[in-house]
């Protein structure tokens, strides 16, 4: 047992740290390493390893993945990007519709994509127009991580408590939909107060190793694009009416989409995180060999005893809140799922974690992967976003946004 627990132990710290002190080895190396340690000491055998990997959960994500890459491969990011950047409004209702397109976005298509393939755009087309780029970035990014915990399909952690809890898509939406909804304004009220006056530049104020010309873009093909539209459709409404395996639904929909005569299948699956599909396969094993020794359950009991049940979703809520600033979101959804006892409040817990997850994350840059991608980006663009810049802002929206989702879930608990 102290083998397993040790093993565990590092994992997560890699999880917290970003890497294993020490070593070139990051967030994905560290799963799969540990993974593979708890098979060979013992503490779970191969047979078991593979049964503990949710194949519902990959399979789920990795079709949604294709789907959000076909967007991306159509060019209809790159458009969206350059009809929002470049509407004739002044910056602040610029601001806005930055966030209302991010949060609609990331609601319906995975979130992490949706970063990874406008950030750099953002940050060309706000540069072209004098416009500082900061503040438009963080809206985007705050966005993207309150809007997406609004639906079973807006980030990967969600699919992971849906499918765990047993939670179908419109028992998720009905109970994460309208705080996520609500988060926007918060969000570009936040913004907007905190920058205003800031959102212009002189010609002085842009670093000279800063092109501000922008990139050609890549043409959007209509047809691609509204294939992708007609299938995510198609997907949502099978998710709706629940009818058929969501992973059936989401490879199905991955297969036609990846049948092209156009777009090489190639160039779609390039846009799938398998770093992310690893990592979640590698965080199930190990967490299934550390359930067998027993000391989870052990925890848990005595934790209980103490007085904190995370079976009560105003008490799941915070811990997951604080865990995914230490550890990440995936590995704490994926941590804790497997010892809740959801019974009649599966709904309310399925909130919980979505919105723990989702809305404090904004508080430092590592709270997700969503804000380090953007940093990373906007850095690559020449474009510096500091830790503290980042939660200056990000610390107002989590807390109000908190303040906002714990009276929801205290509601939903006396109404569900």
């Amino acid at each position: 047992m102290n083998v397993t627990l040790f093993i565990f132990l590092m994992v997560y710290l890699a999880m917290g740290l970003g890497k294993l002190p020490g070593f070139k080895v990051d967030r994905t190396g560290a799963a799969m390493i540990g993974a593979m340690a708890m098979m060979a000491v013992g503490s779970i055998g191969a047979k078991a390893a593979w049964v503990a990997v949710d194949y519902r959960t990959i399979g789920m994500l990795f079709g949604l993945m294709v789907v959000s890459g076909a967007f991306a491969e159509s060019g209809f990011y790159e458009w969206a990007a350059r009809k929002v950047a470049t509407l004739s409004v002044g910056p602040i209702a610029l601001l806005a519709v930055f966030v209302v397109v991010s949060g609609f976005l990331s609601a319906l298509l995975t979130n992490d994509v949706v970063v990874v393939a406008m950030t750099p755009l953002l940050v060309s087309v706000t540069l072209a127009r004098r416009l500082n780029p900061v503040p438009f970035l963080l809206a985007f990014c705050f966005a993207a991580n309150t809007g997406s915990a609004g639906t079973l399909i807006g980030s990967p952690q969600n699919m992971i408590a849906a499918q765990e809890l047993g939670i179908s898509f419109t028992g998720f939406l009905s109970v994460a939909g309208i705080p996520a909804l609500l988060s926007l304004p918060v969000v570009w009220g936040i913004v907007a107060w905190m920058y205003r006056g800031k959102f212009t530049l002189k010609d002085s104020e842009i670093p000279q190793n800063i092109s501000t010309k922008q990139p050609v873009a890549m043409p959007l093909n209509i047809h691609e694009t509204c294939k992708a539209a007609i299938i995510t459709v198609a997907v949502i409404i099978a998710f709706v009416l629940d009818f058929w395996p969501k992973e059936l639904v989401s490879l199905t929909a991955a297969a036609i989409l990846l049948l092209n005569r156009k777009i090489s299948s190639q160039d779609v699956l390039h846009r799938v995180d398998a770093n992310l599909l690893l990592l979640i396969s590698g965080l199930f094993i190990v967490n299934a060999a550390l359930s067998n020794t027993g000391l989870p359950q052990n925890i848990l009991y005595h934790l209980h005893k103490g007085g904190v049940d995370l079976n009560d979703p105003i008490s799941l809520f915070f811990t997951s809140a604080t865990l995914s600033n230490i550890i990440g979101n995936n590995p704490t959804v994926m941590l804790l799922v497997p010892f809740l006892n959801p019974g009649t409040h599966a709904n309310a817990m399925g909130a919980a974690l979505a919105l723990g997850t989702g809305f404090f994350s904004n508080l430092i840059i590592f709270g997700s992967l969503a804000g380090i991608i953007v940093v990373e980006q906007a850095a690559l663009c020449g474009v510096k976003i500091s830790f503290k810049t980042f939660t200056r802002v990000g610390a107002p929206v989590s807390i109000i946004c908190m303040l906002m989702a714990t009276g929801w879930i205290s509601f939903l608990m006396r109404n569900y």
